[in-house]
């Protein structure tokens, strides 16, 4: 009999539709963050080079010491914090960066306050540990950015951590240092714990980024390759780890996720001695597709209310359109272009449909082109 732990786990509707996009001819996939540049090439150089070398063996659960090192170091480099390398744990994606947090923090029936909207896997990960959700409304109106007045509403004697995202998927949200700090001095008040998923840090537009570990040392901070670095099937993240917590995560790394492929954490010591004129290059890319997108939405007459701030995703209210999100998201793929319906990331998100533009330009004008076709034949 499958466990009530396992029948809790919600799909992933992006993944869904996408799945039902490959059975289609001639299909615009707007529906997941799959960066269509190629990493570095000196990273892949490093991982060849890495497996002639034969590093293809078990390493330190924790990761290789050069890794660790190089993300201390980026640390430093970028906005000036200085990271024991010993709280440094690598993991084969960020994801199982985030399990190790929420096993760490949670006992059954604590609870774990996030944003709605929300990346969709969120609630998952707090449910398989037995946890609870307990969710603070974002508003389009003021860009989907925190208010930490509602976090501290909604925190309470069973509060034990905070989980959120800067850029944020699906909004593209940017958390400004204030926000950050306020949010740290409500996770110490509530005797709870931020975790804070940088993922798509590097990826920001017309805000500075600013990592939680800038406020405090107690918390945990996700990040990782795939979406800067466009590494995703490379699997490859890291989780910064409160100093009380790092032999307890440490144990759990050595007995769920063994470590990191070897010769991959070399690739990522690379990638993180990667220019940062490649990476402006890519981030200025992504800045003309957002404007592409977001001029498009306007022009259907759909309710954005804001502009992303960072990652590269939007999401547009397209409740005046006939049926709910789902029939739209359905109507857009039958006219050959993949979106994410809203109800995937929250109920605040549930009359709304989440465009990405981590494709190429020329395909975002293709599926312009076939949305406005379609919906000139739409009745409003």
């Amino acid at each position: 009999m499958v466990s009530q732990r396992a029948a809790d786990v919600t799909p992933f509707i992006a993944m869904d539709v996408l799945e039902r996009a490959n059975e289609l001819d001639d299909v615009i996939h707007l529906e997941v963050g799959e960066p269509d540049f190629a990493p570095p090439d000196r990273v892949i150089e490093t991982a060849v080079d890495s497996l002639r070398a034969g590093h293809t063996t078990y390493t330190a659960a924790r990761g290789k010491p050069e890794l660790r090192r190089a993300i201390a170091a980026h640390y430093d480099r970028e906005y000036g914090v200085d990271i024991d390398p010993d709280r440094v744990v690598v993991t084969p994606g960020t994801s199982p960066g985030l399990f190790l947090a929420m096993a760490a923090l949670v006992d059954p029936g604590d609870e774990v306050v996030l944003t709605d909207p929300h990346y969709a896997c969120y609630p998952n990960f707090v449910r398989v540990v037995d946890g609870e959700v307990r969710t603070v409304t974002l508003r389009a109106s003021e860009g989907f950015r925190p208010r930490v007045d509602d976090f501290a509403a909604a925190v309470g004697p069973d509060t034990s951590a905070l989980l959120c995202n800067s850029p944020a998927n699906p909004t593209g949200a940017v958390m400004d240092g204030e926000t950050l700090a306020g949010l740290a001095e409500v996770a110490a008040d509530a005797d709870a714990t931020p975790v804070v998923d940088e993922v798509y840090h590097g990826l920001s537009y017309d805000a500075a980024e600013h990592t939680m570990l800038e406020y405090t040392d107690d918390a945990f901070v996700l990040n990782g390759f795939s979406k800067r670095f466009a590494m995703t099937g490379w699997r490859l993240g890291w989780v910064i780890v409160p100093p009380d917590y790092v032999d307890a995560v440490n144990r759990l790394a050595q007995n769920v996720l063994i470590c990191a492929p070897n010769f991959v954490q070399d690739a990522g010591v690379a990638a993180l001695e990667t220019p940062p004129d490649r990476l402006d290059e890519i981030r200025e890319t992504y800045r003309e597709r957002r404007d592409l997108l977001v001029d498009a939405v306007e022009g259907w007459g759909l309710d954005l209310g804001y502009t992303p701030q960072g990652a590269y995703y939007l999401l547009a209210d397209v409740s005046d359109l006939p049926g709910d999100a789902l029939d739209v998201a359905d109507l857009f793929l039958e006219a050959g272009v993949a979106v994410t319906p809203g109800v995937d990331f929250g109920d605040a998100a549930s009359d709304y449909l989440r465009f990405s533009y981590a494709t190429d330009a020329d395909a975002i004008e293709t599926a312009i082109e076939r949305i406005d076709a379609l919906l000139a034949t739409v009745e409003r």
